[in-house]
């Protein structure tokens, strides 16, 4: 099926640019969350004439995710957690939890732009991507200490 997209679609495309997908694809993930319009000639041609609106919000976007980027790469979180002997941790620390004390520290940031190569395990000081858009990145310092200190 050839579609639209309204909206950049990670591993897609970008806002305007006309795409094949599945079928199935299409009816239930993208139309449902209106990401995509079916690439009928006229969807095509109000697409091409609104693409400056949308190039126009799609530099907005990557403005914000830039100035957020910049904050966030400044910015550093704590999370603190139980251990066990020799300080090992009950648990890790997931994305979730990373997006939950960024949300704290007042960035709304969804759970799925946490990057990390495997949960953390250990106490100490460690590097996070946080994926804002697909050129934009940021790197938060997590800071994972001892329940009751």
């Amino acid at each position: 099926m050839l579609v639209v997209l309204r909206e950049n679609v990670e591993n897609l495309g970008r806002i305007g640019e006309v795409v094949k997908v599945s079928d199935g694809y299409a009816r239930n993930f993208l139309l449902p969350r209106n990401l995509v319009v079916a690439a009928s000639e006229k969807n095509i041609a109000a697409i091409e004439h609104h693409k400056k609106l949308l190039e126009k919000k799609r530099q907005a976007q990557l403005a914000t995710a830039r100035d957020m980027a910049k904050k966030l790469e400044e910015f550093s979180c704590t999370i603190t957690r139980r251990v066990g002997e020799h300080d090992k941790l009950f648990g890790s620390v997931s994305p979730t939890d990373i997006a939950e004390a960024l949300k704290k520290g007042g960035f709304a940031v969804e759970k799925r732009l946490v990057h990390l190569e495997a949960p953390i395990k250990s106490l100490g000081v460690h590097p996070v991507t946080v994926k804002l858009e697909p050129e934009v990145s940021a790197t938060v310092k997590v800071w994972v200490v001892k329940e009751g200190q």
